[in-house]
């Protein structure tokens, strides 16, 4: 007997073999089945041979979400190496370094987007725009090597430089052959939304493709709500897994995403009982699993199968599942008691191999521990209930979760502090009543002429992807001291929000035409401030992405006219959104006063 299960590769090829004709990927505009998803990634494979990749290479992944994206990822396994997915939306120096470090000699992806991160022609290749049709053709999958690498994805560095977890097959394997998770089967439908850079890609592309089940690509750049109830309802998802912060969106809008999920699966950050409660009331079919795991151990480390009782405190993240073990240790490497909190030790099959090219890193967090082997330290605070499930209780060190992105704040200091204009900074989490986690950067000038906070602002974001710039800026003249002389971060995340967001000084906001002002009106409900001029701009006043696709919604549903995130982005200040709207209403319903004119001339006619 072999010890260890089929590759997923080899997965993959036994569902075409077997049901060549099902369903196995869809983005709305192409589709392919098991045998043409084969066939495509053996061509593929064949074709980066071809131009260079050899086995236990690293290949770069520059491409939005799509049927292509799916194919080209199964390709570079087929050929034996390993991807790097690559985010089109990160700053060209952010994704330059990522290449350099993780040692790719080749990215493929879509055209435009390789363009805009400079990669050369001789270093890239363009997916192409057809997959090949037909019976397998091209090389089998190659033998299947539990050890080898799957996959290098980057988290938040605390020194300025991001760190690159390198997941190995086995981890993968383990993560999406019988999940004791989630139910899936070859009738099954997953969404596939999360951007290829955060480790919940991982169970939406190759969970469902292990078991024979569909991949629902979600192919807009930026989904909205709208964006995802349309996908789910169009193509009949049956499981779905929404970032804590976004299920908390979906559900103070009793969103019709629920109507046709069986299961949603929520993860990266605190599960708000009140919340859960809701959903599980208003869909009581529904199946909701509250999941935990950092990238380091592939994904989902526990699962908590929720229920309505558990909305009467704290939801716990659950037990342990697929190979992951947990220990609950003191700061002397020993177990601590029952309801004792401790510092959350990882072992199991699914660990990474560690940081790429940072063996300081690795051995300061995957550790062999006398007792339990190789292990890693999460950092995470948990403590055991009497059934064994884990409550959460926080951090032992600065790091944070916000909107499911792991953010270490040293990582922004570090880029921040290397501005002439800035003598000291401190980043840390603000959290409005209504649990939305936002950045908060506290910066000290310098002796350098200071540029203000909107430039200051542009030049992070140039160096550093969208979700480690912070929303909130305040400028201090000095950081306040705990008594160990350390900043006091606890002090500055209770700093009164009437002091916060500091924005540019400006003149009097001018009046507002009837649609400005049911924009700023809610604008004003989700971030949680006054908004009173024409000019107010979202960014500057701390929106950000998830506020957005509230915002988004909201106006759709109140005004009855629905903006695209992207263009929601291009013209971020109320004059923009209010003619966006008018623009639709216009193209909807028609220009009342031309009809009107029409309507006259037609009279004297």
């Amino acid at each position: 007997m072999r010890s260890e299960p089929a590759g997923v590769p080899e997965m993959i090829a036994g569902h075409a073999q077997r049901h060549p004709h099902a369903l196995a990927v869809t983005d709305g505009q192409h589709t392919l089945t098991y045998g043409q998803l084969v066939t495509a990634a053996r061509c593929l494979a064949d074709d980066l041979a071809a131009h260079g990749l050899a086995p236990k290479t690293a290949v770069g992944l520059l491409a939005p979400r799509s049927v292509r994206a799916v194919v080209g990822q199964l390709a570079v396994w087929w050929a034996g190496g390993h991807y790097v997915p690559l985010d089109p939306a990160y700053p060209r120096a952010r994704t330059a370094q990522m290449l350099q470090d993780a040692g790719v000699p080749f990215t493929i992806g879509d055209k435009k987007p390789l363009e805009s991160a400079g990669i050369p022609a001789r270093r890239s290749f363009v997916l192409p725009a057809d997959m090949p049709a037909g019976g397998p053709t091209g090389t089998p999958a190659p033998p299947y090597d539990a050890e080898a690498l799957a996959y290098v994805m980057y988290t938040s560095g605390s020194t300025g430089r991001p760190k690159a977890v390198a997941v190995p097959h086995r981890a993968v394997t383990r993560l999406v052959t019988a999940p004791e998770y989630v139910t899936l089967t070859p009738r099954d439908r997953v969404l596939f939304h999360s951007p290829a850079t955060f480790d919940a890609a991982t169970f939406e592309v190759w969970a469902p493709l292990a078991h024979g089940a569909a991949v629902v690509v979600s192919a807009a750049e930026q989904p909205s709500l709208e964006d995802l109830a349309r996908d789910v309802q169009r193509h009949g998802v049956t499981v779905a897994f929404f970032t804590t912060a976004l299920f908390h969106q979906l559900a103070t809008r009793r969103s019709r995403v629920f109507d046709v999920l069986r299961t949603v699966l929520v993860g990266g950050e605190a599960l708000s009982p009140r919340h859960a409660r809701s959903v599980l009331r208003a869909f009581p079919w529904l199946e909701l699993v509250n999941v935990y795991g950092p990238t380091e151990a592939t994904t989902f480390t526990t699962a908590h199968r929720v229920r309505d009782g558990d909305c009467d405190a704290a939801v716990p993240i659950g037990v342990p599942v697929n190979g992951a073990t947990a220990h609950v240790l003191g700061a002397d490497g020993e177990p601590v008691p029952p309801g004792t909190t401790g510092e959350l030790w990882i072992g199991g099959p699914r660990l990474a191999r560690g940081y790429l090219g940072r063996p300081d890193h690795t051995a300061e967090r995957f550790i062999e521990h006398a007792a339990a082997g190789r292990l890693y330290r999460s950092g995470d605070l948990v403590s055991v209930r009497p059934d064994g499930a884990l409550d959460f209780h926080g951090r032992v060190d600065d790091q944070v979760k916000v909107r499911g992105f792991r953010i270490e704040p040293g990582e922004i200091e570090h880029v921040l502090r290397e501005h002439p204009a800035v003598d000291e900074v401190a980043v840390v989490v603000r959290r409005s009543e209504t649990g939305d986690a936002r950045l908060a950067v506290f910066v000290v000038p310098g002796e350098d002429r200071w540029p203000g906070i909107a430039a200051l602002r542009a030049d992070l974001a140039e160096r550093l992807p969208a979700h480690l710039v912070p929303d909130l800026w305040t400028v201090l003249e000095r950081l306040p001291l705990a008594g160990t002389g350390k900043v006091d971060r606890r002090a500055l995340a209770e700093r009164p929000l009437t002091e916060e967001p500091v924005t540019e000084p400006s003149a009097a906001p001018a009046a507002m035409s009837p649609i400005q002002q049911a924009v700023a009106e809610v604008w004003a409900r989700a971030l949680d401030a006054p908004v009173t001029g024409p000019e107010a701009d979202f960014i500057a006043l701390g929106g950000h992405s998830l506020l957005a696709l509230g915002i988004v919604e909201d106006l759709r549903e109140e005004l009855g006219a629905e903006i695209s995130l992207p263009d929601f982005f291009a013209f971020p200040t109320v004059a923009g959104h209010a003619e966006l709207i008018e623009r639709a209403l216009l193209e909807r319903h028609g220009d009342p006063a031309q009809d009107a004119t029409e309507d006259a001339d037609e009279h004297h006619a």
